[in-house]
């Protein structure tokens, strides 16, 4: 353990927290398994976060900068409103997809019986989600798309459907793809 950086060794807990969290029917994530998966100590592991909860908001910020600065990306590339809605949409079930552990942590699933501050957090960044949406949705209505009426009851719309993605692909053991069958779904959900 001494012949990694730190930087790295948090990394590599994060790591070995998300690869745990992709097997739901597995083991109960607790910091002695984690330890083990590790070859490490509990103590080494405390070297690095004060607590377990520390170590899920090590997830929850990689969530956060990876959805968001995508997000940042697609409003700045994305001239129309429906698009960057749709690219949005698009990127969320797709970032599911690619990080099932994480997908637990975005339905609050492993989240079950940890800090409580934690699913706040959680909370939050589906406020944020929804914020991006109701943002693309009112440039949309300023291209002629849709009506302002609408945004917040679209935008809210457009982040269930994809949190009930994110569900049936977690409860399934990763095995329904989030993103199967949305062409047509999104279209439907993002028409006039």
């Amino acid at each position: 353990m001494a012949s990694t950086k730190p930087g790295q060794r948090k990394l590599q807990i994060l790591q070995a927290l998300a690869a745990m969290l992709e097997h739901p029917k597995g083991e109960k994530i607790t910091t002695a398994a984690l330890a083990a998966r590790l070859s490490v100590s509990e103590a080494a592991l405390y070297r690095h976060f004060a607590s377990k909860a520390q170590m899920f908001e090590g997830l929850i910020d990689f969530i956060e900068t990876s959805v968001f600065g995508v997000i940042n990306q697609i409003v700045e590339n994305e001239e129309r409103g429906v698009d960057q809605a749709h690219a949005i949409l698009q990127m969320l079930l797709a970032f599911a997809a690619n990080n099932p552990g994480m997908t637990r942590v975005l339905i609050g699933d492993a989240l079950v019986n940890e800090d409580e501050r934690l699913q706040l957090r959680m909370n939050a960044f589906y406020d944020r989600i929804e914020l991006a949406c109701k943002g693309a949705l009112r440039l949309a209505v300023t291209q002629g798309h849709g009506v302002e009426a609408d945004v917040a009851a679209r935008a809210s719309l457009l982040v269930s459907y994809v949190t009930g993605r994110w569900h049936r692909y977690a409860k399934s053991g990763f095995r329904q793809h989030p993103s199967d069958g949305t062409g047509v779904q999104l279209s439907l959900l993002l028409a006039a």
